[in-house]
C-alpha cells in the first residue's frame, strides 16, 4: 500500500493552492493581479510581505511533508532515514532489500515529483498553478538537506546581485543537477572519509540525480515568460529600501 499511497498523498498535498487561499482570505483573486501566478512571489507583491513569506513556507511544507512520509514508509535495508526519522511512521515501513535500492530511491523521487506536479498543475485551479520553486525546495530539503543549503546560497547571491527573483530561481534550478552530482562525487559511505565515496562504491542515488535534472527543466520552463521579460528588460525588479 505504501508504494502507491505516498505519491498519491504527495500530489494531493502539493495541489493545495495556498497562494489562492491567502488571496481569497483578503478578498483578492490572486490570479487577477500582478503576474497572475498563485506562488509566493506574487502573493508578496499583491497581498504583502508577511503573507508572501507565509505562502512560501506553506508551499515548501507541502513538498517537504510527503517526502518525509515516503522516506519513513519506504526504507532500504541497512540505510538510515537520516535527519527526518519518525518512529511512528517507521513502524509501518516497507523495508526493501539492498538489491532493490534503486526501486526504493525511485519511489522517493516519484513522491517528490508528484508533490511538485500537484503544485504546478493543481486540479483545484483548472490544472494550473505556480512555478514550483518553493515546493521543489521543500522536497529537496527532505531528500538532500545539505544540497538545499548550497542552493539557497546560490539563490541569495544571485538575487542580491540582480534583485530579480525569477533570475535567482532560474540560476538555482540550473545549479541543482551540478550540486547533486558533486554530492555523489564527494560524499563518503557512512560519512567516513576512510571509506570510498558513494560515486566510487557505485551506490550513489541515481534516481535523485535524474530527478534533479527533471525538476530543473520543469522550473526553467515554468519561467519562460520571465525569461522573455528578462531579455526584453521588462521583468519586475525588487528595489532596495
Amino acid at each position: 500500500m505504501q508504494l502507491w499511497l505516498c505519491p498519491l498523498i504527495a500530489f494531493l498535498l502539493g495541489s493545495i493552492p495556498f497562494g489562492l487561499i491567502i488571496g481569497k482570505a483578503h478578498g483578492i483573486n490572486i490570479r487577477e493581479h500582478g503576474s497572475g501566478n498563485i506562488g509566493a512571489t506574487n502573493v508578496l507583491r499583491v497581498v504583502g510581505k508577511k503573507y508572501g513569506v507565509s505562502c512560501l513556507f506553506l508551499d515548501a511544507l507541502k513538498g517537504f511533508v510527503p517526502v518525509v512520509i515516503a522516506l519513513n514508509l519506504i526504507q532500504i535495508e541497512g540505510k538510515k532515514v537520516g535527519l527526518f526519522h519518525i518512529d511512528a511512521l517507521s513502524a509501518y515501513a516497507v523495508i526493501l532489500p539492498v538489491a532493490e535500492q534503486f526501486k526504493g530511491q525511485m519511489l522517493h523521487v516519484i513522491t517528490a515529483l508528484a508533490a511538485i506536479l500537484g503544485h504546478n498543475y493543481s486540479p483545484w485551479v483548472g490544472f494550473k498553478g505556480g512555478k514550483g520553486i518553493a515546493t521543489s525546495a521543500g522536497v529537496l530539503l527532505g531528500l538532500m538537506p545539505a544540497g538545499v543549503a548550497l542552493l539557497i546560497l546560490v539563490w541569495v547571491l544571485t538575487f542580491s546581485l540582480t534583485r530579480y527573483v525569477s533570475l535567482a530561481s532560474i540560476i538555482a534550478a540550473a545549479a541543482l543537477p551540478l550540486i547533486t552530482h558533486i554530492g555523489a562525487r564527494f560524499h563518503h559511505l557512512h560519512n567516513d572519509k576512510s571509506l570510498p565515496t558513494l560515486w566510487e562504491a557505485g551506490t550513489w542515488n541515481k534516481p535523485l540525480f535524474y530527478f534533479s535534472i527533471i525538476i530543473a527543466v520543469l522550473a526553467i520552463c515554468k519561467h519562460r515568460i520571465n525569461i522573455e521579460r528578462l531579455l526584453n528588460g521588462t521583468e519586475h525588479r525588487f528595489t532596495r529600501k
